[in-house]
């Protein structure tokens, strides 16, 4: 059953009548539109970077999660949810901040021009973003009676004046139980993401070790949970794999190389033999070494390279234990570094 109009309140939204042919071709945001007031919510303060931030930033978030586990998470971000009549005419729409599918392949909205509650599977995630609205007075309550499973509501740092009050920075959770809505400390699509840490991650400028360090747990358990990991993500198995094969065709020159040259200077027939056995060896451990570091540099090279990034010819030399760090820290730091520079200092950081 519909919550009536009555018992809702859109903070910081003004109403515009709008019929359902006016609305078909508005191509702007709104918070709700109601079929039978003939009329649409739309915020009231113009769109600022405070409010977008942590919509896009829960996107590339996700985006990392997905590739360590080896399969897609879909971002949809504020498209239409809808709910019919009986009669199957539209009755209510409602745009989020953004919308997470965990398995986008089941959502089933290839070629739907929205989400149609009845219809298509829910989202799993939905997040809505309070910079100068409250949607606890109106649209909360309408996720609730429409059966959205899991709703993030964040509360960006930024502030305005206009901001409601009793809006506190952070975010919360609301896990659909009985039909009600519970708050929760931490998510259930994704097990284990706390909400204070979603909100450090959609909020901070680069993302620091902590984050990084959630981000591959998550990644990595929802792999197990599916029985997928990194390789099963195109792109990390190219630059993976391109990694292995440099660092294996490098060392095993190296090696030789260096088994010789250390077979020759011990000089005597029974020398040099034993020395081209040990040189070889010890020149292909190290040499596999060095190559593994060197393979790794030239992932990231390609990795910035293709993100319009230069770098110097020596690039990435001095950086102390790059060889040991995890391989997912590199790649995290390649992907969000805006410089050289940049890379190096998130590299230190960790």
């Amino acid at each position: 059953m519909e919550v009536p109009l009555s018992e809702l309140e859109f903070t910081g939204c003004r109403a515009v009548p709008m019929t359902y042919a006016q609305l078909r071709r508005y191509e702007g945001r709104l918070e709700v539109w109601d079929a039978e007031a003939e009329t649409a919510w739309m915020v009231r303060e113009p769109t600022s970077a405070d409010h977008e931030n942590p919509s896009h930033g829960l996107a590339g978030l996700a985006a990392l999660i997905a590739a360590v586990r080896g399969s897609p998470i879909k971002c949809y971000g504020s498209m239409d949810l809808l709910r019919r009549d009986a009669h199957g005419k539209p009755r209510r729409i409602m745009q989020a901040d953004q919308t997470v599918y965990l398995y986008p392949r089941r959502a089933e909205l290839l070629g739907a021009s929205a989400m149609v509650v009845g219809r298509h599977n829910y989202p799993d995630v939905v997040l809505e973003v309070d910079h100068t609205t409250d949607v606890r007075r109106g649209k909360l309550r309408l996720y609730e009676s429409w059966g959205f499973p899991e709703l993030w509501v964040e509360v960006p740092e930024g502030w305005v004046a206009s901001r409601p009050r009793g809006l506190v920075a952070g975010l919360t959770i609301h896990l659909l139980e009985d039909g009600v809505y519970r708050e929760s400390p931490e998510s259930l699509s994704f097990p284990g993401w706390r909400a204070e840490a979603i909100h450090e991650a959609m909020n901070e400028v680069g993302r620091s070790a902590h984050t990084n360090a959630i981000l591959e747990d998550l990644g990595r358990r929802l792999g197990a949970r599916d029985g997928r990991g990194p390789d099963d993500d195109g792109l990390m198995r190219s630059l993976r794999g391109q990694s292995r094969a440099e660092g294996e065709r490098k060392g095993r020159a190296e090696g030789l190389v260096e088994g010789e040259r250390k077979g020759r200077a011990e000089g005597l027939a029974e020398g040099r033999r034993k020395g081209r056995a040990e040189g070889l060896a010890e020149g292909e451990r190290k040499g596999r070494a060095e190559g593994e570091t060197q393979g790794r540099a030239g992932m990231v090279r390609r990795m910035l390279s293709s993100r319009g990034i230069e770098v110097s010819e020596g690039f990435p030399s001095g950086i102390p234990g790059f060889a040991e760090l995890p391989e997912a820290v590199i790649v995290d730091a390649a992907l969000a570094c805006g410089s050289e520079r940049d890379f190096h200092a998130r590299i230190r950081s960790r």
